[in-house]
């Protein structure tokens, strides 16, 4: 199973190297990760994707508190949380399809953030099935080449109902 997994951890030199070294020093993957700094410059929070069955999640989350410049961990897999990824699209479509890029990344509420003679650059957000969804239908029209961030989530506020 998919587990999204959000570190809060000190803003230090190696802390990072600390993180990825955990996972393949245990043969887990990281298949998604986005580090960012927090309010507190001196804090970063880290949103790992990972897969695992139960026991795996157990083991990475005890492994990461035991981490010196880890603050909290928190699996938001099981939380009520938003998550979006970024992606930059490079298309460079036929003439005659050049107004259907236009119209298709409008549908994606995506914007075009560079154009040249013969290609549009078109930057998407959203969550994981949006951005497929539009490499797919990009796909025809002639992607040049495309990026795409890691996951960021963070946790919805818990409203209490007096």
């Amino acid at each position: 199973m998919r587990h999204t997994i959000s570190v809060l951890v000190e803003n230090k030199f190696g802390v990072l190297s600390r993180v990825s070294g955990l996972f393949s020093g245990r043969g887990y993957n990281i298949e998604s990760l986005s580090v960012g700094e927090t309010i507190d410059p001196n804090i970063s929070i880290m949103t790992i994707v990972t897969t695992g069955d139960d026991w795996v999640i157990e083991q990475i989350t005890k492994q990461l508190n035991k981490l010196i410049d880890v603050i909290k961990v928190i699996d938001l897999t099981e939380l009520d949380h938003v998550e979006r990824e970024m992606v930059l699209v490079k298309v460079a479509p036929k003439q005659e399809n050049k107004a259907e890029v236009l119209r298709t990344a409008e549908i994606f509420r995506g914007r075009v953030v560079d154009s040249s003679p013969n290609t549009y650059t078109v930057e998407i957000t959203g969550d994981e099935k949006k951005i497929e969804a539009f490499i797919e239908l990009m796909k025809p029209m002639g992607i040049k080449e495309f990026v795409r961030t890691g996951k960021v989530a963070i946790a919805r506020e818990i409203t209490k109902k007096k």
